[in-house]
């Protein structure tokens, strides 16, 4: 198996499970986070250049399931290939337990992203209410 295969299959459901659940700090903790600093111009400077964080925040149950949905389909693709052999010649062996530990450390950072998210934009704000 080549090197390529190899990151591939240990590294890419949870680098995009990663960038999902960024897209949900993005979304909605950014926004939180700037108002809560004083920083409301700022804020208001970044939604009139990008107007597409206002319907993404719009949408903020549907951004935060879907990237629910690809954090649990990320941990299934990982759970199921988990005994899944490494090559036999011992340098590609190191790279794939290499490659295993760091898709581990990438979808764990993930799920720590999104429930950051999560509790920044449905929690956080009946507690300031």
């Amino acid at each position: 198996m080549s090197k390529t295969k190899l990151a591939m299959r240990e590294t890419a459901a949870p680098m995009v499970a990663l960038i999902t659940s960024l897209s949900t700090l993005v979304c909605c903790t950014l926004p939180a986070v700037m108002i809560t600093l004083g920083m409301g111009a700022a804020l208001s400077s970044l939604t009139a250049n990008v107007p597409q964080l206002i319907w993404l925040s719009e949408r903020k149950p549907l951004v935060f399931g879907g990237s629910f949905v690809l954090l649990m389909l990320a941990w299934l693709m990982r759970y199921l290939t988990r005994n899944m052999p490494c090559p036999t010649d011992p340098a590609a062996a190191k790279a794939c337990a290499a490659l295993r530990s760091f898709g581990g450390w990438v979808l764990y950072i993930g799920f720590a992203v999104w429930a950051i998210g999560a509790f920044s934009a449905f929690i956080l704000p009946k507690i300031l209410a």
